[in-house]
């Protein structure tokens, strides 16, 4: 299993959700979260992008990281 690293701030808000019961927290909780998992999502796509064995997954995951990082069509190399 990878160890992965958050935020300060996320911490301190899962602290406080977990240890003193603040429910306010929620929200800012699940924003880095979702933050955190997109960051993890397109490591793993450009990773996949540039350890592909072929030319041809290679350009799949290629496209589909542009795809997902919001890269126009015509901006694509």
């Amino acid at each position: 299993m990878k160890n992965i690293q958050i935020p300060e701030e996320l911490f301190i808000a899962l602290a406080k959700y977990h240890l003193l019961d603040i429910e306010e927290v929620q929200p800012e909780i699940k924003k880095g979260l979702m933050d955190k998992m997109d960051s993890i999502t397109m490591r793993l796509l450009y990773s996949k992008y540039k350890t592909a064995p072929t030319e041809e997954e290679k350009e799949k995951a290629r496209k589909e990281y542009l795809d997902k990082r919001g890269v126009l069509e015509g901006f694509r190399w």
